[in-house]
């Protein structure tokens, strides 16, 4: 049996997403919105804003014109009263976005245009789907890491299970 390379990196983000919902299990909305180092970073803002990045880069990776909303909008890591149920909720569809988009895709060489970066006006990059995937998963990754350390910080709990 041969396992296609979209399966396998759609697979690797897939255990990346779950590990970040088993770090902030058994939470209240005012837990997820806490902040327990200097930094700003709550356990809600992490999970809002691998939503927004899930979002952002699917519409990218579709083919879809403009800039994606929100895309440079550091705010996205500020709770506005979302709940833990509303931000996993919607957290839930934007992977199954994203894994649609990888799926419809006839391979990961396809390359997209970037939208242009308030910081490089003028410049257009081109990215292949497999950057893009890989880039979900590397930011799902840091931020995953940036939870279990907000999480432990918080109460205790290690993304194991382990207090």
């Amino acid at each position: 049996m041969t396992i296609s390379e979209s399966t396998e990196l759609t697979r690797t983000l897939a255990e990346l997403r779950a590990g970040v919902r088993v770090t902030v299990r058994d939470l209240s909305d005012a837990e997820i919105a806490k902040r327990t180092t200097v930094s700003e970073l709550t356990l809600g803002g992490v999970v809002k804003h691998l939503t927004q990045g899930e979002r952002a880069w699917t519409h990218i990776l579709s083919g879809r014109p403009g800039v994606p909303d929100r895309m440079f909008d550091t705010s996205q890591y500020h709770l506005a009263g979302e709940s833990l149920s509303h931000l996993l909720a919607e957290y839930s569809a934007a992977a199954a976005a994203t894994d649609a988009a990888v799926a419809a895709l006839p391979d990961l060489g396809v390359t997209v245009p970037l939208p242009e970066a308030p910081w490089e006006p003028g410049v257009v990059h081109h990215w292949t789907a497999r950057r893009i995937l890989l880039h979900l998963i590397k930011e799902t990754a840091q931020h995953a890491g940036h939870a279990d350390l907000i999480r432990e910080s918080l109460d205790g709990a290690q993304s194991t299970g382990a207090a």
